[in-house]
């Protein structure tokens, strides 16, 4: 069964994120919603190697090397400005030199505001490529393994938002409770967690209206589905990823959405961020729509589109030419029961 396409969406914003008509700062206007974005923004090297595993050597040349600000809370909020919503992003970023990095770039996408606070130590981490595209990550959040993100500064970034995309990091998981009672929808990628006992994301399950994760530590969508909905009630929309297999949603009325694969513009070559990218394409049309199947198609074809460059996270659709690309080429798309 096939839903519906996304229509196209204004403002425009160029592929970086930054405002076609010059102003990377400037905030969308007008009725769009607004979106609080909360988590890690860090700096990575992201390295091209021939294969995996890789073999040890003392000294090796790399394929290719690039050095970007990437992490989920970034990827989702440069997702949520190319819609023309309204981005209030909230992060600890370190006094240090690659915190120096991670702020001028923010600055440059005009997400540099009082969400942003400064701590000690900046986060970091490296991205091992293959040529295939296959990806191996090594995230250094350490430095926020004992930080707690202010509750007065998140609650007060918070006011008149329509979405609260709370990450599952450290800083913000003491603070999942209270954000609950904003009465404002929350909405987290839990990444590779392994089913509902796991006991870390616990807040997230039982505070998150939207929740998606991983296939990778998973049962099936169906099982996972009614698991999830039968001890959190709060929990809405629950999606997955499954890689090559495309994505699934199901919703608390019954319904599973299921979308195929689609690899879009060439060939693979950076398979990281597709989960980010598949999230955070979702939250936006769903924003707009409250349409499962067009939020879904969307955020399966900008993955598969996005996984086509080195730096994927950088990277990023006009609502448009996203648009476009449903229309004219439409992954499959079924619409079956969980329950």
């Amino acid at each position: 069964m096939e839903g519906g396409v996304m229509s196209p969406m204004s403002p425009y914003m160029n592929a970086d994120g930054t405002n076609p008509g010059g102003d990377a700062g400037a905030e969308p206007r007008g009725t769009s919603p607004v979106v609080l974005v909360a988590g890690a923004v860090s700096l990575y090297a992201t390295v091209g190697v021939r294969d995996f595993p890789v073999a040890y050597a003392s000294r090796r040349k790399p394929s290719w090397m690039e050095f970007s600000c990437s992490g989920v809370a970034l990827s989702v909020a440069r997702v949520q400005r190319a819609f023309g919503h309204r981005v209030r992003l909230c992060a600890l970023v370190g006094d240090d030199s690659a915190g120096t990095a991670v702020r001028a770039e923010l600055a440059r996408l005009g997400l540099l505001g009082p969400g942003v606070l400064r701590t000690a130590v900046s986060t970091t981490g490296v991205v091992l490529v293959n040529e295939q595209g296959r990806r191996m990550g090594l995230p250094h959040l350490a430095p926020l393994d004992h930080e707690v993100y202010p509750w007065e500064t998140l609650e007060t970034q918070a006011g008149g938002a329509d979405l609260l995309v709370l990450t599952n990091v450290r800083p913000l998981r003491p603070l999942l409770g209270r954000a609950a009672e904003l009465g404002v929808p929350i909405a987290v990628d839990l990444h590779q967690t392994d089913g509902p006992d796991n006991r870390y994301n616990r807040p997230w399950l039982e505070h998150a209206d939207i929740v998606f994760a991983s296939h990778e530590r998973l049962p099936e969508p169906e099982t996972w589905a009614r698991e999830v909905f039968r001890r959190h009630p709060r929990c809405g929309v629950l999606g997955v990823g499954m890689g090559a297999r495309g994505a699934a949603v199901a919703l608390r009325d019954g319904r599973l959405v299921r979308v195929a694969a689609a690899v879009r513009g060439g060939p693979v070559v950076n398979t990281s961020g597709a989960g980010d990218a598949l999230f955070s394409t979702f939250l936006a049309v769903w924003l707009r729509t409250r349409d499962p199947v067009a939020a879904l198609r969307a955020g399966v074809v900008h993955a598969g589109w996005k996984i086509g460059f080195r730096r994927p996270s950088a990277m990023t659709l006009r609502p448009g030419e996203l648009a476009a690309m449903c229309e004219d080429d439409p992954p499959r798309t079924v619409v079956g029961r969980w329950d």
